[in-house]
């Protein structure tokens, strides 16, 4: 299952590769792709639903990023 996100706070690639192997670190999670342009833009393949405060807190480990979820329609 894929689901789109915005994560605010993102602005090179360290910030890419910080937030994406944080991500990954999340049990349910397969795989993340972000995107710099547009900034931020994040796709994330997940065995099941997470829901934003879960991503949200696998992310407080980080300082400086939010994550919202992207209308999928």
């Amino acid at each position: 299952m894929k689901q789109k996100f915005q994560i605010n706070g993102i602005s090179c690639g360290g910030c890419v590769a910080r937030v994406k192997k944080t991500l990954e670190e999340h049990s349910n999670i397969e795989k993340v792709e972000i995107s710099l342009a547009p900034k931020g833009a994040t796709l994330i393949t997940m065995n099941e639903a997470l829901s934003v405060a879960e991503l949200q807190k696998q992310l407080d480990g980080l300082n400086g990023y939010t994550i919202t979820e992207i209308n999928n329609n």
